[in-house]
Parts: structure tokens; sequence; C-alpha cells
């Protein structure tokens, strides 16, 4: 059992994602409902047999700290979809300031987009509007529930009306 389950807030916001033997265990003792088993799966005990969660909510609100996503090279590579944003290719990628340093950019979600090494050359020190190019996707800052889709492990179907 290597399976993840999603965690709902008592307001159906996503909270967390878990462990299916966790879930079960918030299940069976009334802390959570479940809202979405997993596709015909069951959890089997001696004498009793279980539908294995895939989304619970839990009963109780839980007022948890804002949860943001950290700016790091790979979640910039994760929002970008692991391709440049100047031409759309997916090799030799790389991390380029919208607004170059020198020119007074800053290390944010909106400054940082992927790119790849021969666009990167190419805008150098200048904006992709000095430099001829164009974005495909302005750059934002993703929510958390984008990111909780990585621990879906194929169950990202059964996620997706909870993460959007």
């Amino acid at each position: 059992m290597n399976s993840r389950v999603l965690v709902l807030n008592n307001d159906s916001s996503p909270l967390m994602v878990c462990s299916i033997e966790r879930a079960f265990t918030l299940v069976y003792l009334n802390k959570s409902e479940m809202v979405k088993s997993a596709n015909g799966y069951k959890l089997h005990s001696v004498t009793q047999t279980f539908p294995m969660p895939s989304v619970i909510r839990l009963n109780r609100y839980v007022n948890a700290p804002y949860k943001g996503v950290n700016l790091t090279r790979q979640n910039i590579f994760k929002r970008d979809n692991f391709e440049c944003q100047y031409c759309g290719t997916k090799r030799d990628l790389t991390i380029d300031h919208v607004v170059p340093r020198a020119k007074g950019g800053r290390d944010t979600w909106t400054n940082l987009v992927t790119a790849c090494k021969k666009c990167n050359a190419k805008k150098g020190d200048n904006t992709p509007e000095e430099a001829g190019l164009s974005l495909r996707h302005k750059p934002h800052k993703p929510s958390y529930s984008i990111f909780l889709k990585d621990y879906a492990n194929g169950q990202s179907h059964e996620w997706e009306e909870f993460l959007s």
C-alpha cells in the first residue's frame, strides 16, 4: 500500500496528503468521512472488507496556517511544465529572470521562468521585448493545491475536482 489519500478540511479545501493507513484510521474513528473511494479497491481485515479511501474530509475544521509554495528551481520547472517559456523546448533547461538582475529584477515567482540555455543566452541581460522574444505564459505564483497533484500517484483524475 503505497498510495496516498487527499485530505480535505471541513470546508472542502485541500489540506494535505496522507497514507491510506492514516486515512482509514481517521474514517474508522469518525474523525473524518470518506468523500471518494479508490476505484474498486478494498481494505480487508480478518472478518470485514472496507472501501479504500481516495479522498476524505475532516469532520472538524482545522485552522492551518497559509500553505504557500516555496520558490525553488524545481518548483519553477513544475509550474512551467518543464518547458522553455520562450520556444517550448524541454531540453537543456535553466532559470531566467524576465527582468534581469542587472536591471533590478528580483527572485520572485513573477520574475523567474524556465528557459532553455539557447534562449537564455539569446536574451542575455535584456528584457524579452528588447531581445525580440515573447513569453508563452505570464509567470505567476502557483497555488498550494497544484503541487498536491504531485502526490496523486495515478489518482489525479479522482482528486481533480477537489484541487481545481
